[in-house]
């Protein structure tokens, strides 16, 4: 009797599960469905690329059974390939001809923090030669701009051997798909092309006298500019005024009496202000240094040194918090000294007021601190002689104008983190001098990013271990009209934990209080407005949450981001944009460029990469688009100076 055959059926594959939000590893073999992977991605804040070719770290793609994703760990992407819902195959692939360049066995898919793993990393033996609030950094598919070849796209560092020993070159691709090899000695030939907002410029040909023809058409156009340019340049320097005194024994008092010690970039910036006091002209100079980098200190020695020689000092700053602030840190430097210091805001009464509205006129007040309410009709200085502008990307053109106005040969000192676009055209055309702090502090640590979705868990668990640890922590949440509700929300959340909130529209005295019971540490997490971003300085404040992270300007969250981590503590910044939402265009370009500058001292980068955003803007109040589109802003700069430099050998 025959046997009946036993069929044994195979158990179905267990699917790959994976959860909304949350970081996964995918192995050869494992099974899952390319559209699962896809709601993992998006959840994960990858960009989806649809059909489209994936360009840098933060993408993917699904075509069929191909699923490309550029994770930020990797110079290259990765691909699986699908058979069926099985995963067959993993392995780099080369972004430009797609051909495979590494097999690997798993991938770990963390949630993407818009970190820059494309940024340039020199070789070694390289980094201390080509180092370089001008050069900006580039990433494989930036456009670049070379003087001779003009614009093509980077697409990485290649090592190649000559007479045996290693050399280092930029390679960049054009119209064509021609390579140029660029020896890393001639980096200064080389610059990012930055241009103007919503353009992008074709890759030019190499081997033709187009780009000639391009330079040439540029350099008349920038003519009639730099004839402007000398035009002001010697008004400038028509002005003239009796120089201040050189240090005196007070001053040195001062200056000794810090209890820290100038970094070389600090004490650098610091002679460079004290020649133009002592110089008979005025001075108009910006002072750019990293939140936190001691530009404060350099102002107040300023101040001190323009009080000795006869004159008052204002400092104008943006909002009434860092007036208060700034009114203690001068009034206690200055205490032993026979100087008068005031405050002008919105926190005194009118009769307060008037007494130093009556001192600025008469000359018994030496130095102001105040908002915008300096630049009332009934403020009047008898002897006003020094402006220092902080935070000057938060005043408009006409604010730092009409002080001016009040005395023509005014000597003005501006500081900013990170220079607004125009502030630093004319920086980098030398109608303003510049000055960069850009050393940290001794023990500073850069603050750590977190940029991703809103999520409650990681609010709660990021607020408890700041508070576990005995700091505090800043909520920022920019809407007045909502922010006593989401304290309340936050309460509730942490019923152990103490909030108070604070915005720019309470009563004077209001806000006062509460700002002193957070500088006492009389609660543990202040819910507030953009307000805290203007040099707020609280050392114990180690943690800040950014909510609607994506609707801030890069400048202003430079700032919010700069209120942590002001002592030798590690700060965290938390960027948050609400679940499901992908950052797209400029608010992407945004978030990614604060991530990109985590490093300390990156203020000036950052306004440069704002210029990249934003545009570059015009220059002397003349559109100047096209002409920076041609060529990219750093080439514009470089022939705007030749043309400068031309004009004025043939005017000598």
């Amino acid at each position: 009797m025959a046997r009946k055959r036993l069929i044994v059926s195979k158990p179905a594959p267990t699917p790959l599960r994976l959860q909304r939000g949350e970081a996964f590893s995918v192995r050869i073999k494992d099974f899952l469905s390319p559209e699962d992977l896809k709601r993992a991605l998006i959840s994960l804040a990858y960009e989806n690329m649809n059909l489209s070719q994936v360009e840098r770290p933060g993408q993917f793609s699904v075509r069929g059974g191909v699923v490309d994703i550029w994770l930020e760990r990797y110079q290259s992407p990765v691909r699986l390939d699908f058979f069926g819902n099985k995963v067959e195959s993993l392995h780099l692939f080369d972004p430009l001809d797609h051909s495979p360049k590494r097999n690997l066995n798993s991938i770990d898919i963390f949630r993407y923090l818009f970190t820059s793993s494309m940024a340039v990393k020199w070789p070694k033996d390289y980094l201390s030669k080509f180092e370089r609030l001008l050069i900006s950094d580039i990433r494989a598919g930036d456009l670049v701009v070379h003087i001779d070849h003009g614009i093509g796209r980077f697409l990485r560092i290649e090592e190649r051997n000559l007479e045996g020993r290693p050399r280092y070159y930029l390679l960049v691709e054009y119209a064509k798909g021609e390579k140029l090899f660029v020896p890393v000695q001639q980096i200064d030939r080389l610059s990012k092309y930055i241009g103007v907002k919503g353009y992008r410029p074709q890759l030019s040909f190499m081997g033709t006298a187009a780009w000639e023809r391009t330079k040439s058409k540029v350099s008349a156009d920038l003519v009639s500019i730099a004839k402007d340019l000398l035009k002001l340049y010697a008004q400038r320097e028509a002005k003239t005024r009796p120089p201040f005194p050189e240090d005196s024994a007070w001053q040195k008092e001062l200056e000794s009496a810090f209890p820290f010690q100038l970094t070389p970039s600090q004490e650098r910036s610091l002679q460079e202000i004290k020649s133009d006091l002592v110089s008979t002209r005025p001075m108009d100079r910006l002072l750019v240094g990293d939140v936190g980098f001691g530009k404060t200190e350099l102002a107040l020695r300023a101040a001190f040194k323009v009080v000795q020689g006869g004159f008052q000092a204002v400092i104008m700053v943006p909002t009434t918090i860092l007036a208060e602030q700034h009114y203690f840190t001068f009034k206690e430097r200055l205490r032993p000294f026979p100087i008068r210091v005031e405050v002008l805001s919105r926190f005194q009464d009118h009769a307060a007021q008037s007494k130093i509205l009556s001192g600025l006129e008469s000359g018994e007040v030496d130095i102001l601190i105040s908002t915008q309410r300096v630049l009332s009709a009934d403020v009047r200085l008898r002897r006003l002689g020094f402006l220092v502008i902080d935070e000057e990307h938060r005043f408009g053109v006409l604010h730092k104008e009409k002080l001016k106005k009040l005395r023509s040969e005014l000597d003005v000192l501006s500081l900013s983190a990170t220079p607004i676009p125009r502030s630093l055209h004319l920086a980098l055309t030398k109608l303003r001098d510049i000055s960069l702090v850009s050393d940290a502090p001794e023990g500073r640590l850069a603050v750590k990013n977190y940029i991703g979705p809103y999520d409650t868990d990681l609010v709660v668990t990021a607020i408890r271990r700041e508070v576990a640890n005995g700091g505090q922590a800043y909520f920022v949440h920019n809407r007045v009209q909502s922010i006593a509700g989401e304290a309340e929300k936050l309460r509730k959340l942490l019923p152990d934990i103490s909030f108070e909130f604070a915005h720019g529209e309470m009563p004077g005295r209001d806000l006062e209080k509460v700002m002193r019971s957070f500088l006492n540490h009389d609660f543990d997490v202040l819910v507030c407005t953009s307000i805290i971003g203007s040099g707020l300085d609280i050392t114990n404040a180690n943690s800040v949450i950014v909510k609607d992270s994506h609707r801030f300007g890069l400048a202003d969250l430079y700032q919010i981001r700069g209120r942590v981590g002001r002592s030798v503590q590690q700060g965290y910044a938390y960027l948050l944009y609400p679940r499901g939402y992908i950052p797209k265009g400029s608010s992407r370009d945004r978030l990614e460029a604060i991530s990109e500058a985590s490093e300390l001292g990156s203020g000036f980068n950052l306004a440069e990469r704002d210029l990249e955003i934003r545009g570059a803007g015009n220059l002397l109040g003349v559109e100047q688009h096209g002409t920076v589109s041609l060529v990219g802003f750093e080439l514009y700069l470089q022939l705007l100076n030749r043309a400068v430099d031309s004009l004025r050998l043939k005017r000598a």
